[in-house]
């Protein structure tokens, strides 16, 4: 139970902006043989979809304090980030899963107030996939 609750938790922060793998706990857990296969996919699917939702989560929220002095996003780049996702649309959340652009995509999901319904099953998609992958090559 606790390296299945690790790896719930790892996926979850992986979601965020810090640098963790999950796919490596995943790899290890489903190379150790003790876990059924889509138990690992559901809970590392599970924590990352959960942590991609903070991340909507604070993009919702973090455009109220876009004019205080230590706000880490500049003007310019959070209007670049607007004009990409008006462009590209809902559909680049299935690359929610990519490493140094999924993270940002799901902030900028809140930040166009993405609602859940649509933000949720593309994400799931997305990063069920990506797991989905790595075990099927373990296999």
């Amino acid at each position: 139970m606790i390296a299945l609750s690790t790896l719930f938790l790892v996926s979850f922060l992986a979601a965020t902006i810090l640098p963790l793998q999950s796919e490596a706990v995943l790899a290890g857990l489903a190379l150790a043989g003790s876990y059924n296969s889509v138990l690992l996919l559901l809970v590392a699917t599970a924590g990352n979809v959960l942590g991609a939702c903070v991340n909507l989560w604070l993009g919702r929220h973090m455009e109220k304090f876009k004019e205080q002095r230590w706000f880490p996003v500049k003007k310019a780049h959070l209007a670049r980030a607007r004009l990409i996702y008006r462009r590209y649309g809902i559909w680049t959340l299935l690359l929610a899963w990519v490493p140094f652009i999924g993270d940002p995509l799901t902030i900028i999901a809140g930040i166009m107030r993405t609602p859940l319904t649509i933000f949720l099953p593309l994400v799931t998609i997305g990063k069920a996939g990506r797991y989905l992958a790595i075990l099927a090559a373990l296999q």
